[in-house]
């Protein structure tokens, strides 16, 4: 008997080009997990929505970094999946399921990239989903729970292995960008709702906005350099920050987990 798929139906509103910002970071820093000698490593597009544009392009996008990724479209809406089977194609398929990850011959997940579904949860069930998904991936795999906004402007992700949560990137368009914690409202479940006073990411937003105005004065050789000496200014000061210039001029910040992490 097939196994009922783990989950809720989502709204499954999206748009194309919307979840380009985490998708480079896979291309990006997290290419090494994709391109590790064995078979083809297997990417899952969790909850992709109404419509499958955004698990065609991500196939676009890792196949450059690895020409026989496997890119699997899991929703739990079966006309959904219809809609994805239509575009399907070597590299890229579609499958009805959830959380549970049900992949062809009970095979692992290198990457599980869950966007915009877990906001539509409480808080007390992303624990539970995590652990669920945790299983289904590859000693080296990762899950990718993340939020953005209806055009991907602000986008949020917590990157997630077996063992747990490890790090939380923030990425903003820089044209237009007022003070850095007006990503706030797009933050992972796990943490939206502790962006108040004493919770960790409470401080973390906040000296991200202390730190842009410090470096108002840059703002005269544009937004990229203020960018980046905000975020020099608060590695200078202990934050741990986990990567570098290179994905800051990107306007994109990852920080260890242990740095955001929920009050007990």
């Amino acid at each position: 008997m097939r196994q009922r798929p783990v989950g809720t139906v989502t709204r499954g509103t999206t748009n194309p080009n919307r979840l380009r910002r985490v998708d480079r970071w896979l291309a990006g820093p997290q290419a090494w997990r994709l391109r590790r000698p064995g078979p083809p490593p297997v990417v899952v597009d969790l909850g992709y929505g109404a419509s499958p544009v955004t698990a065609v392009e991500l196939h676009d996008r890792l196949r450059r970094v690895r020409p026989d990724v496997e890119v699997v479209g899991i929703e739990i809406e079966p006309e959904r999946v219809a809609l994805g089977q239509a575009l399907a194609r070597d590299g890229l398929s579609f499958a009805l399921g959830g959380f549970e990850v049900p992949l062809p011959r009970g095979g692992q997940a290198t990457v599980v990239r869950a966007f915009n579904v877990l906001r539509q949860y409480d808080e007390s069930q992303v624990a539970e989903a995590w652990a669920t998904v945790q299983d289904r991936l590859t000693p080296d795999g990762l899950l990718v729970d993340g939020t953005c906004d209806e055009l991907g402007r602000r986008s949020t992700w917590v990157a997630v292995d077996r063992h747990g949560p490890l790090s939380l990137t923030l990425s903003w368009r820089l044209r237009g960008l007022h003070t850095p914690s007006d990503v706030a409202e797009r933050l992972p479940k796990a943490l939206i709702h502790r962006n108040v006073a004493g919770e960790a990411v409470h401080g973390w937003l906040s000296a991200l906005d202390r730190s842009w105005s410090h470096a108002a004065h840059h703002g005269s050789f544009g937004r990229r350099q203020r960018f980046l000496a905000t975020v020099q200014a608060l590695r200078d000061e202990g934050w741990p920050v986990l990567d570098g210039p290179s994905r800051w001029r990107l306007g994109e910040v990852t920080v260890a987990w242990d740095a955001v992490a929920p009050a007990a």
